[in-house]
């Protein structure tokens, strides 16, 4: 239980053995489920903010004051009045769980995030698979929205959708492989120690056409834009969750912006060895020492930047032709990651570059 805050250390010993582990990972897991959903309230003020930053537009300054700090939580309260309306031919069952299936995933992978040096919710040492494997089941809520809404417009928006993150979730997969082979592990607190070094040691320069290839992957998985063709703008529907209001349709509001969230994290574990400082073994004068330390700001920092791009790209690029993206997806990324896989191979087996040592 190391990383527990001190009074949770001394607590726990009073209590029974069961009441220990669900104190534990009860506790622990409901205050990084609030901390995610808080970050992703401000991250879609932020990306209203940047948006209207670029376009030349002021963005919410009306609820909370000159930045509109309180609009989260007037969409949140908005969203909580209005009426939640089930279509009566849909699968009722599946038309409510569908937007879970979307969201759950994409919290539950937070349980293996090392989020600062010594602490890790459940320190698997599988926590790689058990990333692909959750992230993969968040086609269902898709498909599962799309087919059980019974409408034809939402299922057009499904299938896209679906076809969509399989082709790009097979590339992600492959980029991967690049990273258990650099680090030796599937444990991403030792893939992020294996980027010991400062920022010239981490993954990014060695891995860079499968950096490049994973984030751009995540962007079409998230089905931002300009990947975000699920969107039926030919129909003038909202796309697979075109027959969702209300707080329904919030879930599938949040799981983006969380599936967001976590892709930049990801990237950051696997790229740019999340809590560590890029400033490791340099010669910092005594007052810039703390720089060199690793912490939970190194990483908040780097997913930061990587949300910004997000939203930078969103509002730089034009959307995509559908087969333009699957073209890219099938015929491009894949090839892409074959080919550095086995350059990468080389390289370790002949000991050259961070091999060599």
């Amino acid at each position: 239980m190391s990383g527990v805050p001190e009074f949770v250390s001394q607590l726990l010993p009073i209590l029974p053995a069961w009441a220990q582990v669900v104190v534990y990972y009860g506790v622990i897991a409901v205050v990084l489920f609030i901390s995610v959903i808080l970050f992703m309230a401000f991250l879609t003020l932020a990306e209203r903010r940047v948006i209207g930053s670029i376009q030349a537009r002021i963005g919410p300054n009306r609820v909370g004051g000159r930045f509109g700090i309180g609009q989260p939580f007037a969409d949140v309260l908005k969203l909580l009045l209005k009426e939640i309306v089930i279509p009566s031919s849909s699968s009722k069952f599946l038309f409510v769980l569908a937007p879970l299936l979307a969201l759950i995933p994409a919290l539950c992978t937070w349980a293996v995030m090392p989020l600062w040096p010594g602490f890790t919710v459940a320190n698997v040492n599988a926590g790689l698979l058990y990333i692909l494997a959750l992230t993969s089941t968040g086609v269902y809520g898709i498909i599962l929205a799309g087919w059980a809404a019974n409408s034809k417009y939402a299922l057009l928006g499904a299938m896209r959708g679906a076809a969509q993150m399989v082709a790009y979730e097979i590339a992600m997969g492959f980029a991967l492989v690049g990273v258990v082979m650099a680090a030796g592990s599937l444990n991403l607190g030792e893939i992020i120690d294996a980027q010991r070094g400062g920022f010239f040691s981490y993954f990014f320069w060695w891995l860079l056409p499968l950096f490049v290839v994973y984030f751009i992957s995540g962007l079409a998985e998230t089905n931002r834009a300009p990947f975000d063709v699920v969107e039926g703008e030919s129909e003038i529907v909202a796309g697979f969750h075109v027959e969702y209001s209300g707080m329904a349709f919030a879930v599938f509001f949040v799981a983006e912006y969380v599936n967001m969230i976590l892709i930049s994290a990801l990237t950051s574990v696997f790229f740019f060895g999340g809590w560590l400082s890029p400033f490791e073994g340099w010669p910092l004068p005594g007052w810039l020492a703390w720089l060199g330390a690793a912490g939970f700001i190194w990483l908040f920092l780097k997913i930061s930047f990587f949300l910004f791009c997000f939203l930078w790209f969103r509002a730089t690029f034009p959307r995509y032709r559908y087969d333009q993206i699957m073209r890219l997806g099938w015929k491009v990324f894949i090839p892409v990651t074959l080919v550095w896989i086995t350059v990468e191979g080389v390289l370790k087996w002949y000991e050259i570059g961070p091999w060599s040592k």
